[in-house]
């Protein structure tokens, strides 16, 4: 489903080549966007990519957006650009990767880059205070939103109800370090992969 292929006959300025330019910038624009107004990491840019992507633009299904959550938390970095990595290589190729991966990276890059320059300046500023209270409110709205809608989708069966409640108390409860509770949620779906399998093979 990239919709960015050229047939081998393809001139360089033709309809065809125009449209897919337009398609890898509005990827750019539309992870510009996310990026520029998003605050409170990658988490917190999920429901804005999963409306854009989904919802808006209609490039991808619900389902597939799932699927594309689970991988890019499964692999190390901030899932929101390995979001935008596979989404943009699902959409328009490796080009599409590019792109979306710059239209993530880039507002985070300036705006950060003029904060550190600025921010010991504007610190104490009791109406600065307010505005970062403020948006580290709205951000937790925003994590709830991610999880909730991520969780329709991702737990399906009784299975992914018990990786789920043993993954909340060891990451809350026990304190458990993320990376040993993502290991044991892989081992987990693997081990009830092959026990699936074993039961099929058996009947």
């Amino acid at each position: 489903m990239t919709g960015c292929k050229l047939s081998i006959n393809t001139k360089p300025w033709s309809g065809q080549t125009l449209n897919i330019m337009k398609k890898k910038l509005s990827l750019f624009w539309t992870f510009f966007k996310i990026g520029a107004f998003t605050f409170g990491g990658g988490y917190a840019m999920l429901p804005l990519i999963e409306r854009e992507i989904v919802e808006n633009k209609g490039w991808l299904s619900q389902e597939e957006m799932v699927d594309i959550f689970a991988i890019s938390q499964s692999f190390p970095g901030a899932v929101a650009i390995n979001s935008a990595i596979f989404i943009g290589k699902k959409i328009c190729g490796y080009a599409g990767a590019l792109f979306a991966l710059l239209g993530t990276i880039l507002p985070s890059f300036v705006i950060i880059t003029i904060v550190a320059i600025i921010f010991e300046r504007i610190s104490d500023i009791s109406f600065i205070k307010a505005a970062f209270k403020g948006i580290s409110s709205a951000v937790v709205a925003l994590l709830i939103v991610a999880a909730i809608r991520v969780g329709k989708t991702a737990i399906r069966d009784k299975s992914g109800i018990l990786i789920f409640i043993i993954a909340l108390v060891l990451l809350v409860i026990i304190k458990i370090h993320p990376v040993y509770v993502i290991i044991m949620g892989i081992l987990s779906g693997l081990l009830i992969y092959f026990i699936k399998i074993s039961n099929i093979k058996n009947k």
